[in-house]
């Protein structure tokens, strides 16, 4: 085999590598992608377990990388502390390491076994996770065929004297092949695949002792730098854990590259050599940094606070007004500023929930992504509630504190519902609308107006009611519940006249229509729970129907206002 061909078939073979990795990790993390969020979020209580659930996590997603990515993400978000997120990396580049140990291992054997059993199990369900898990097996019967390929190439690669001379020369310049190193396995993205290939090529006795260790250095330092480049235009506080990550192994590894050649003679000295010193080599380096550094992640940490300051919030709709000026240690208090906020929240889907008909009418694609985006925000402050709520939740709560709670944290809940519908469902018919250049009749969008304002009035009654706790204003909004009911029928029965009679933009629309009429009906069974506890503590409910004594007000026409009256069973 020619020079070239044999180049050609070891960039092939590396390439396969790399992509191998790759399939496996995105398998396995599409397909237990929250499992494993949930061990690394709960993991985080001591070091330890923090460091354990990288290594385990790591292992299976076969790419420290991921793991930094996903714990960058919970450390922004103030979900995991940033000592923790730290601790939990360590954890990881041991895993990466432990996984390159069983991949070096003499498997390539089995990756017909492997490609097997990654395509029937892909092809015989069409659920997510049993598809996700056939790709994370086929990606490993790749990456264990890739390194068979290698194997194969680096033989006569390895009898080159052009090759030989160019690693000789790097097995003399140990921080040049560290620098290289480090450069190969950012591009690559994975620090598995680049020792991997190290060990391959130090199996034939291609790479001295003295090169794979500095090589292996490199490609520690190189993937620590990955996720830094990947959120470099990002806020500080997602560089946080990557840029610790690489001061951490980038500090053993500059100690460590200028004794490179005194290391590999100790490690040789101990029987050990070609991918066996690669491998172990690795894992010794990893093993090191997390013994040095788990202890002082806690001075780390600070010491990164310090260099990348938080960075200055501008205003912003997604950010809770209320909530960072209060402590969560103060039951009373953190409670009255999560109900402003619940309120405010309301304020916002409410103004969603209006211009919507405007949506609905013109398909403005304009006024579809301010909404969209209005969507985006309130999915933000909901979260950020509830985060509010779990954390003051843990300092112990009085009975009377906990039924408020409860309250706040189901009435946000369904405004962020409503918020979905008028995304997922109204917005998406406007859309469908303006595409196909449909338009409603008169009579019907005069119907779907009306119904409309008057979803959209007792919105407004809602969020009354969850600012005072009015029984009387409760009744009323609970009374609604059944003229909503009625009305969307009587608006229902209108359309299927105008059908009847063959109005043309009504059977051009007529789907729309009556998808609208019910995600307004869906709406309105959101926000009308909130007026529940309410009557509930009046003992004024029974099987969830109003007292025949309770004051309905707000009816529609009559004939619904008489259906309210036959629907309110006494208790």
């Amino acid at each position: 085999m020619s020079a070239s061909a044999v180049f050609v078939h070891l960039i092939g073979g590396v390439a396969l590598l790399i992509w191998a990795v790759r399939m496996v990790r995105t398998g396995v993390v599409r397909a237990f992608g929250s499992s494993l969020r949930s061990v690394l979020a709960s993991a985080t209580r001591n070091r330890v377990t923090a460091v354990l659930a990288g290594a385990g996590v790591t292992v299976l997603m076969q790419s420290a990388t991921a793991t930094a990515m996903l714990l960058t993400s919970f450390s922004r978000r103030g979900l995991v502390p940033l000592a923790m997120a730290l601790a939990v990396v360590l954890g990881a580049d041991v895993g990466s390491a432990v996984a390159a140990q069983i991949l070096s291992l003499n498997v390539s054997h089995l990756w017909p076994v492997f490609v097997a059993a990654g395509v029937v199990t892909f092809l015989v369900s069409d659920a997510d996770r049993p598809q996700c898990v056939g790709r994370a097996l086929i990606g490993l019967g790749l990456l264990t065929l890739s390194l068979q390929h290698l194997r194969a190439t680096v033989v006569p690669l390895a009898e080159s004297e052009t090759f030989g001379l160019v690693l000789a020369a790097l097995a003399g310049e140990p921080i040049l092949a560290a620098i290289l190193a480090a450069g190969i396995t950012w591009a690559a993205h994975s620090s598995l695949a680049v020792v991997l290939v190290i060990a391959t090529l130090a199996l034939t006795g291609a790479v001295t002792p003295t090169l794979a260790i500095a090589a292996v250095l490199g490609a520690n330092v190189g993937a620590a730098a990955a996720p830094l480049s990947a959120n470099w235009g990002a806020a500080a506080e997602t560089k946080r854990v990557p840029f610790g990550n690489l001061i951490m192994r980038g500090t053993v590894a500059a100690v460590l590259i200028p004794f490179a050649g005194f290391l590999a003679d100790l490690a040789t000295s101990f029987g050990l050599d070609g991918a066996r010193l690669t491998v172990d080599a690795h894992l010794a380096f990893n093993i090191v940094v997390a013994l040095i550094f788990v202890p002082l992640v806690g001075p780390v940490s600070r010491l990164l606070e310090r260099i990348v300051p938080a960075t200055p919030q501008p205003a912003d709709p997604a950010r809770p007004r209320y909530l960072a000026s209060v402590p969560t240690d103060v039951s009373s208090e953190s409670l009255a500023a999560a109900h402003r906020e619940a309120l405010a929240l309301g304020d916002r889907v409410e103004a969603m929930l209006v211009k919507s008909m405007e949506a609905l009418e013109s398909g403005d694609p304009k006024l579809i992504r301010e909404l969209r985006s209005a969507d985006d925000a309130v999915d933000a402050v909901n979260e950020a509630i509830k985060l509010h709520l779990v954390r003051m939740s843990r300092k112990g709560m009085s009975e009377e504190d906990s039924r408020r709670f409860m309250e706040i944290l189901s009435f946000t809940t369904n405004l962020e519902h409503i918020g979905d519908v008028i995304d997922k469902q109204l917005l998406e018919m406007a859309e469908k609308k303006g595409r196909a250049h449909l338009a409603f009749s008169s009579e019907g969008l005069a119907d779907l107006k009306a119904f409309h304002a008057r979803v959209a009035s007792n919105f407004s009654t809602a969020l009354n009611v969850f600012a005072t706790g009015d029984p009387d204003l409760a009744r009323r909004l609970f009374a609604e519940k059944t003229a909503i009911r009625d009305l969307e029928r009587h608006f229902a029965e209108r359309h299927y006249a105008r059908l009847r009679a063959g109005v043309t933009l009504s059977m051009e629309t007529t789907s729309i229509h009556m998808d609208v009429l019910r995600d307004l009906k869906r709406i309105h069974g959101h926000f009308v729970i909130v007026a529940q506890p309410i009557l509930e503590a009046c003992g004024e409910l029974s099987d969830t129907r109003l007292r025949s004594g309770g004051q309905a007000g707000g009816g529609g026409p009559a004939s619904y206002r008489q259906g309210e009256t036959d629907r309110a069973q006494p208790a």
